[in-house]
């Protein structure tokens, strides 16, 4: 346990000095540093995925779900789309100097507030191994060195994926400590990294529930939750049936294992006995184990499983929905603030008046109308990629791209002003 907790602290060290050195680049250079890990990346595309094949193949071992199976796996296109995604942070604005506000004292001194990098930020995750590249680009092009400790099914992949950063940082002449990977997945490190207190400026945990609960627990240093997505759409009686329809086959069936996919149904009593059976029908055709309240079973029958109350604040990331039929738009939102995880949550309706309500009253990360929970992304927002989805009510808030990853300072022009 000491010499696991004494490498951890020396990795954070190197991390920390080299997230000095830089802070002191220019943007040019971080980008030309990412354009040669994207050119890393790709000619290293065959040794990665055979990686990423062996993490697969061990996870079947193991018999994790097909969910899982799903988050863990790379393959062409997504290897492509981490590419694209690598590729259109290079090409966004950098944040760092970026004078946020500005004003002259009539004393004459001039105050400017600025972007500046946060220092050394840990990420800890679990399965995707995209998030390795994702979160190592973000924090570089934000001027943050960054420490990593991914989860043991993608250990291979990630460091693949690092040895191939290392590489395009050496190219680019950029110190490679700052992108580092812990090498170990033994569960102990997550601990003793949430420990670095004076080293570590800021944690980000991204995964289940056990994770952040781990994290928060035994964190000395500050913590942005990217919590569970407790994801809900609500399909109220003045809805379309086709744009009901289309949105929670996309936000349950298009990518089930990832946190903006929906977990509870919720439906207006008014239209529940036409539209329960529609949506039904489709869900099981597309292999999603269906679990309603009393309700939903006396106009359904045997065709559903009987939802407990443990089900409405349940993560399954998986094909399974739970759905329940509620009274009103009120009793909609009541059960969103009591089992929703402040992530994503979505009103289908037709009435303005109902839509503006809903979007006001549920306090939620990111609030949909007519539109899928699945747009919760930093890529679907236009912000390149994304560090993560914080579930925080602090500055970063929802996608957290390339501003959140900065602080600020002032900086105080003077001329000779004294205090009396």
């Amino acid at each position: 346990m000491k010499d696991l907790s004494e490498q951890i602290q020396y990795l954070c060290r190197r991390a920390k000095d080299s997230s000095r050195l830089l802070a002191e680049l220019s943007p040019k250079t971080i980008d030309y540093g990412l354009m040669a890990i994207g050119e890393e990346l790709l000619s290293k595309k065959a040794e990665i995925l055979g990686a990423n094949e062996k993490d697969v193949e061990n996870a079947k071992k193991a018999s994790l779900s097909p969910a899982l199976i799903d988050r863990l796996y790379l393959g062409e296109k997504r290897f492509g789309d981490l590419l694209k995604a690598l590729e259109d942070i290079v090409y966004l604005p950098s944040p760092l100097g970026e004078v946020i506000e500005e004003w002259k004292r009539p004393n004459g001194l001039l105050i400017k507030k600025i972007r500046v990098p946060i220092g050394l930020i840990g990420i800890i995750y679990e399965s995707r191994p995209n998030v390795t590249v994702d979160s190592s680009a973000l924090c570089l092009k934000s001027g943050n060195a960054v420490i990593l400790r991914g989860g043991k099914e993608a250990f291979n992949t990630n460091c693949a994926l690092v040895d191939s950063i290392h590489a395009g940082l050496r190219k680019a002449q950029i110190v490679e400590d700052a992108v580092l990977l812990v090498p170990t997945t033994d569960r102990q490190s997550i601990p003793i990294l949430c420990s670095q207190q004076g080293l570590i400026d800021l944690l980000i945990p991204r995964g289940g529930k056990n994770l952040i609960e781990t994290v928060v627990n035994h964190a000395k240093i500050p913590v942005i939750k990217h919590s569970q997505g407790i994801c809900h759409v609500y399909v109220h009686g003045a809805a379309s049936f086709e744009k009901a329809l289309s949105i929670v086959l996309n936000a349950k069936c298009q990518r089930p294992a990832v946190c903006n996919a929906m977990e509870t149904l919720l439906i207006d009593e008014k239209i529940a006995p036409d539209f329960l059976p529609l949506v039904v029908n489709e869900l099981q055709k597309r292999g999603v184990e269906v679990r309603g309240d009393q309700n939903c079973l006396n106009i359904m029958g045997d065709r559903l499983i009987l939802a407990d109350e443990e089900d409405w604040s349940t993560e399954y990331l998986d094909l399974i929905l739970s759905i329940k039929i509620v009274k009103n738009l009120q009793e909609a939102i009541d059960h969103i603030r009591k089992h929703g995880s402040n992530h994503s949550d979505a009103i289908v309706t037709e009435d303005s008046s109902a839509a503006e309500a809903f979007l006001h009253k549920v306090d939620s990360a990111a609030v949909y109308w007519n539109a899928s929970t699945r747009f919760t992304d930093g890529f679907e927002f236009g912000f390149g990629a994304e560090i993560g989805i914080s579930t925080d009510k602090i500055h970063a808030r929802g996608p957290m791209g390339l501003k959140e990853l900065t602080t600020y300072k002032y900086i105080v022009y003077g001329n000779g002003q004294i205090r009396t």
